[in-house]
């Protein structure tokens, strides 16, 4: 008997087995995308990583302890909807921080969540990276922070944009200690973000092909209605015009920050 189209069966492919680039557009199998470190292995796009896959990345095995995860954001505005959505996303806020270790060095280690409400910098961010910076101070180590931000949060108006002079005078404060400060640019790195902490770095990392830049490039376009030249703000045009000191790929970043660890030793 022929078997009709009607009689057929359907075989259930399992959720999360197969991801697309959205770069090449390529369908890859979603466990050799993991063990490439969320690098696309056909056109070698980066993925973004999760702020526990960057520690795990970066730091020392089970190294990692985790600062004033309790922190959460107020609303002084009453924005619409803003208390709802702050508890509702993915993660406790826009950055997670703590004490670690990375090749046998002691390092406080922030890193940005963009799943976060686009990893956009409130009161919360402001306050840790402020703490972070204490601990640095108290115990005498570097600070390591990997950025990945839209920018200020718009729902905590001016409170958020105070953030910017906040953490700025927090790695002052770094300074005058004469305490390393290694920051991590990933894509993207925006707005006040980049504007302040992001670019204070004694030594900047980015990764390839990041954005990073305060305005993005359409809407520099459509204010200046030119056309930008190709790679405008990615991290190879930052460096090339002396605004970043490294560009590392993903499988190289936690041995260039162990020779920049040994550099800031020496």
């Amino acid at each position: 008997m022929k078997r009709t189209f009607s009689q057929t069966t359907k075989t259930e492919i399992p959720a999360g087995l197969w991801t697309k680039c959205k770069k090449c557009e390529q369908i890859i199998f979603q466990k050799e995308l993991d063990e490439n470190l969320k690098v696309c292995p056909k056109c070698g796009a980066y993925f973004r990583l999760t702020p526990q896959e960057r520690i795990d990345l970066l730091c020392d095995k089970k190294s990692f302890k985790e600062l004033d995860n309790d922190l959460k954001p107020s609303d002084p505005l009453k924005f619409p909807n803003y208390a709802k959505k702050a508890q509702s996303v993915h993660g406790s806020e826009a950055i997670v921080y703590g004490q670690g270790a990375i090749g046998t060095y002691k390092v406080v280690l922030a890193v940005m969540n963009f799943d976060f409400m686009g990893g956009s910098m409130g009161s919360v961010v402001g306050e840790k990276i402020a703490r972070a910076a204490e601990v640095c101070v108290k115990k005498k180590i570097p600070l390591i922070i990997v950025s990945a931000s839209g920018g200020a949060r718009m729902q905590e108006g001016i409170i958020s944009l105070m953030q910017m002079a906040k953490t700025s005078a927090a790695l002052a404060m770094l300074s005058e200690k004469k305490l390393p400060y290694i920051s991590i640019l990933t894509d993207p790195t925006t707005g006040g973000v980049t504007a302040s902490f992001a670019m204070l770095g004694d030594i900047i990392i980015a990764e390839p092909k990041a954005l990073i830049c305060f305005a993005g490039p359409r809407v520099i376009e459509q204010t200046i209605r030119q056309k930008l030249p190709d790679g405008f703000q990615l991290s190879e045009f930052l460096m090339e015009h002396g605004m970043v000191d490294i560009i590392a790929e993903r499988k190289n970043l936690k041995a260039t920050l162990i020779s920049v660890l040994e550099f800031f030793k020496k």
